[in-house]
């Protein structure tokens, strides 16, 4: 019995160290007339904060001070502090039932204040449990409004005439009280708060119910997307694996003809070697039979008797003859397989070309717009490689293939795709679907192209046919070129130019390039028939340069 009033008593002491603002042990600790005490910082602090009302209060009791109380430090509590650190006693565990620092506690605890379960909107204030049951028992509290704890309650009391506020001015969209509805808000359009709320809800739930009808929509659009996603994979599923069919189909046929002619030819083979063996035991034979007669022959000449000779001598002699056959038939077989492997070429590039625009149809009905700003622009940038096979040789190829320079000398070798004429250059691969890049220029001109590439681009100036579209732009000036038309365009001066391209959508557009800023040159609407690649013309001066970015 003795342990548990100890114990008691020893939480009593703790209960009265304890400041009621921190919740801590009392630091420096002050008691106001009202003989609450608090940590010195704490109190200050707090009346710091009602020096605009110039009424101060005690943060427990609510007991107002005018003047401002001075203040002085409590010996016998900073004492008793002390005692209870040199004893080493523990704070009372937090677990208790008392308020922490982020919990809201109860106004009407005294000492240690415990956790609040429910704050009233008519009194204002917070209870615990125990202090909230007169709101339960008795009937004078029964139109009380109880609601979660909370410690925004003192923003419910108007600043100017310390009443509740429970109306509301619709006209300056503030809550007020009732002292307010007939001072500076008369004439106001002014309701109650709960008639405010009221119309407020209602809206609410209009808002609400227009909320959750989008969702429902969106919902649907996503769900639709979804089936057409589903969709487009299942039909790219089964038009690859119908492809791959096709594909090994025409292998099976390719490779049964190759067999086919590798037997034929195999047994034309055996027939011309077994008749031409024939043909060579026949020679031999004839060869033995000769040589037989031969020998006759010689013994008959040494014959010296006239007659004898005579009569033993044939007046002709019989030689066969064989026929060597030309291995024409090899070359003719060789022949006819070329010329089905060039309309087989034919057909497979024209064939081919239809299938590209059809899946290039495909992705236009996918197309997004075209970016606006610089930034979107971006997002489709494409590091483009030079190819060296195709600069001129008097160009000259940075190790990253990615700027050029014009010179003197010649730096490459010759090729079949290299231009000889100009000094141009055409990039490694060909342009992707969407792509973007842009092109800085040195001291001279430049011509920034897209072409096809064939035997014949490579023999032409960019912009000579409609196989190519080139984009001149010089120190100030600009101008289009495309199938040997060319046309000038406006545009602010910049020594860089962007290329923004669309194949599926067939759209092609230059602009110009400065900081952040880009201007529209020229912009081209058509179907492109085959992949485009990128290509650099430089003019001007010897160490001319152009880079891609």
């Amino acid at each position: 019995m003795g342990g548990i009033m100890s114990q008691k008593g020893a939480q009593l002491d703790q209960d009265a160290i304890c400041c009621s603002i921190c919740l801590d042990v009392l630091k420096d600790p002050a008691t106001t007339s009202c003989g609450h005490s608090f940590c010195m910082n704490c109190i200050q602090t707090h009346w710091d904060k009602e020096d605009e009302k110039e009424v101060f209060s005690c943060p427990q009791c609510r007991q107002s001070f005018t003047p401002r109380p001075v203040l002085l430090k409590s010996t016998m509590l900073a004492d008793l502090v002390e005692k209870q650190k040199k004893t080493g006693l523990e704070e009372a565990p937090a677990d208790h039932g008392y308020a922490g620092a982020e919990d809201v506690a109860c106004d009407v605890c005294t000492g240690r204040k415990l956790r609040a379960c429910k704050s009233c909107l008519q009194c204002l204030i917070s209870y615990c449990e125990k202090h909230l049951q007169p709101h339960y028992e008795s009937p004078a509290f029964g139109k009380h409004k109880l609601v979660e704890p909370s410690k925004k309650l003192q923003e419910n009391i108007c600043s100017r005439h310390d009443e509740v506020m429970k109306m509301f001015c619709r006209t300056d969209q503030q809550c007020i009280c009732y002292l307010c509805s007939v001072d500076e808000h008369k004439g106001h359009d002014t309701v109650s708060a709960a008639a405010e709320r009221t119309e407020r809800q209602r809206e609410l739930e209009g808002s609400r119910l227009n909320i959750q009808q989008k969702i429902q929509v969106r919902e649907k659009d996503v769900k639709l997307l979804q089936q057409e996603v589903e969709a487009v994979n299942g039909s790219a599923d089964k038009a690859v694996e119908d492809s791959e069919k096709m594909f090994t189909e025409l292998n099976r046929l390719m490779e049964k003809r190759s067999s086919d002619v590798k037997r034929q030819l195999r047994s034309q083979q055996e027939r011309e070697v077994n008749r031409v063996r024939e043909l060579q035991e026949k020679l031999e034979q004839e060869i033995s039979e000769l040589k037989k007669k031969d020998a006759a022959l010689e013994l008959l000449s040494h014959t010296e008797d006239h007659n004898q000779f005579i009569q033993s001598y044939p007046s002709s002699t019989h030689s066969s003859s064989i026929n060597i056959l030309p291995l024409s038939y090899l070359e003719d077989v060789k022949a006819a397989l070329s010329k089905f492997r060039d309309k087989l070429l034919d057909v497979l590039r024209d064939k081919w070309t239809n299938v590209y625009l059809t899946v290039g149809d495909v992705d236009m009905l996918l197309s997004q717009p075209q970016p606006k700003t610089r930034a979107g622009f971006l997002k489709y940038s494409r590091q483009i490689t030079l190819d060296p096979n195709t600069a001129s040789a008097r160009m000259y190829l940075s190790e990253r293939k990615r700027k050029v320079t014009s010179r003197l000398g010649e730096s490459y070798p010759s090729h079949t795709e290299r231009f000889i004429k100009y000094h141009q250059v055409l990039s490694e691969e060909s342009l992707p679907g969407r792509c973007y890049w842009e092109v800085e220029k040195g001291v001279g001109g430049v011509e920034v192209a897209v072409a096809y590439k064939d035997n014949d681009t490579v023999k032409e100036k960019f912009g000579d046919s409609d196989k190519s579209w080139a984009l001149g732009f010089y120190n100030g000036r600009y101008d289009l070129k495309h199938n040997n038309i060319t046309k000038p365009v406006s545009g602010p001066k910049s020594s860089k130019v962007g290329v923004y391209l669309d194949h599926s959508a067939g759209i092609l557009s230059f602009w110009s390039v400065s900081e952040e800023t880009m201007t529209l040159l020229h912009r081209v609407q058509t179907t492109f028939t085959q992949p485009l690649y990128a290509g650099l013309h430089l003019s001007g001066p010897i160490g001319n340069t152009a880079e891609m970015w």
